[in-house]
């Protein structure tokens, strides 16, 4: 067996260092790209579960606005009972109150300038002395939750004639 000279065994060990460096940059960079990947899921993750919890919430808010809806009408109504339409006007302020800490907001709508992003003209009456497109009256009210769209108002538009 020939043995190696000094000069080839110095060559052969710096290939085999610079190899060496060369897959240990290799698997440094595989294993920041391993952690930058499980960084971007993990925060992908959390955003899906929140938007989900959000939208859960959500769909519960539009299912009580009609019942909201309700006991607006009801305390519209007069009765000769005036403790229960205490009573009845008590029940909408607490149901609003909880729906609104949940993130419902009402769209004010009476009196603005007609908006068809959010509201929905049912009726349109010319008038002269109102600005064109002035929202008169609002049958429906319109929610947004947590700045999302989620109801349009329902309203009675101001046209020119």
């Amino acid at each position: 067996m020939p043995v190696a000279t000094p000069e080839a065994q110095i060559a052969a060990l710096t290939a085999e260092r610079d190899q060496l460096a060369a897959d240990k940059a290799d698997l440094k960079d595989r294993l920041l790209r391993a952690l930058a990947d499980f960084d971007n899921f993990r925060r992908r993750a959390e955003r899906d579960r929140s938007e989900y919890v959000q939208f859960a919430a959500m769909e519960m808010v539009r299912d009580l606005i009609p019942i909201l809806d309700d006991f607006r009408r009801a305390v519209k109504v007069e009765t000769a009972d005036k403790e229960y339409a205490k009573g009845i006007e008590l029940i909408d302020q607490r149901l609003f109150e909880t729906l609104k800490k949940a993130g419902l907001e009402p769209i004010e709508a009476a009196g603005k300038r007609f908006d068809p992003n959010l509201h929905q003209a049912v009726d349109r009456v010319q008038s002269k002395e109102l600005p064109d497109q002035t929202v008169l009256e609002e049958y429906q009210s319109g929610y947004n939750f947590k700045g999302k769209l989620l109801r349009p108002a329902m309203v009675k538009v101001a046209v020119k004639p």
